[in-house]
């Protein structure tokens, strides 16, 4: 169910409240452009400064304006376990496909901690969840053999790998298998994450080019030589893309070139800003080379 160019939806904003209206328009731009599944209130929709209503309303939009056509995968991770599991039983409830859990930020849980944390979820609810796994972001990296221990459980079905560590994908597969679903959460090395074994990425470049990254995740898993040289070429294009986006603090950049593209505005919540004005023609020049705008 999970593979493909899976979005990690930004959320936007107007007079600092979420926009419902430009959220709609944004889940349909993806339905009619190909995306694979909706991620939405991960990191990209910036859920850490949203509140738990706001949260659980993403949620059930997500789920409401798909009508089942594609995956929702809900962001409930917290640094808190009762937080977790509540985010994560709302997902359900609310018709989710799946969540995804962000490894414990802030607080540094040993390996036996991260075990109990994605437990204790895993036992209070039946969504199938995907781990998140971002060191650079959450202070830890969960081990091969915690995910390993966490992949017997019932619910435990994968990984976004944002280590940005290619072996792991080896590694990974080795110890878990084929049917352990490995995402990666850096847009920059899908197409080598893909040729090791991984299924999908949860992108932050869909987010503005859907129907590139949807056909390039397509195509770099196909046997056909035109097919997979097309990857290639599509490839190149979007690593410029993949590489600017980030050059300020996601999703500051991505929504600058939504806002380009007549999606939303580009406004982020505190502490957060918007891009400098230097940063915003470098967006402006890739966004042209692409054409997306």
């Amino acid at each position: 169910m999970f593979k493909g160019s899976n979005v990690a939806l930004i959320t936007p904003f107007k007079n600092n409240k979420v926009d419902e209206e430009k959220y709609i328009k944004i889940i349909n731009f993806h339905l009619e452009n190909g995306t694979n599944g909706l991620v939405p209130v991960g990191t990209t929709g910036e859920s850490p400064t949203l509140s738990h209503d706001e949260h659980q309303k993403l949620i059930e939009l997500s789920i409401r304006e798909s009508k089942g056509r594609i995956p929702v995968i809900a962001g409930t991770g917290s640094n808190s376990t009762e937080e977790a599991i509540s985010l994560t039983k709302h997902a359900e409830k609310a018709g989710a496909d799946g969540a995804l859990v962000v490894t414990p930020y802030y607080n540094k849980p040993t390996q036996e901690g991260l075990y109990q944390h994605y437990k204790a979820i895993n036992d209070n609810c039946g969504v199938p969840i995907i781990i998140y796994n971002i060191p650079s972001r959450s202070v830890i990296d969960m081990s091969v053999e915690t995910m390993a221990r966490l992949f017997e459980l019932k619910n435990i079905v994968g990984v976004k790998d944002a280590t940005g560590d290619l072996d792991r994908v080896d590694q990974q597969k080795s110890k878990m298998g084929d049917e352990f679903i490995q995402l990666t959460g850096n847009d920059d090395n899908a197409f080598e994450f893909n040729k090791r074994g991984g299924v999908g990425t949860i992108s932050v470049t869909a987010n503005i080019a859907p129907k590139m990254c949807s056909d390039f995740q397509k195509f770099s898993k196909s046997e056909n030589k035109n097919e997979f040289e097309e990857a290639e070429r599509l490839d190149n294009i979007l690593q410029p893309l993949h590489k600017n986006l980030f050059i300020e603090s996601n999703p500051s950049p991505v929504k600058y070139v939504a806002k380009l593209m007549g999606l939303c505005d580009d406004a982020v919540r505190l502490p957060l800003v918007t891009c400098t004005d230097q940063t915003k023609k470098i967006l402006e020049e890739i966004s042209k080379k692409a054409h997306l705008i």
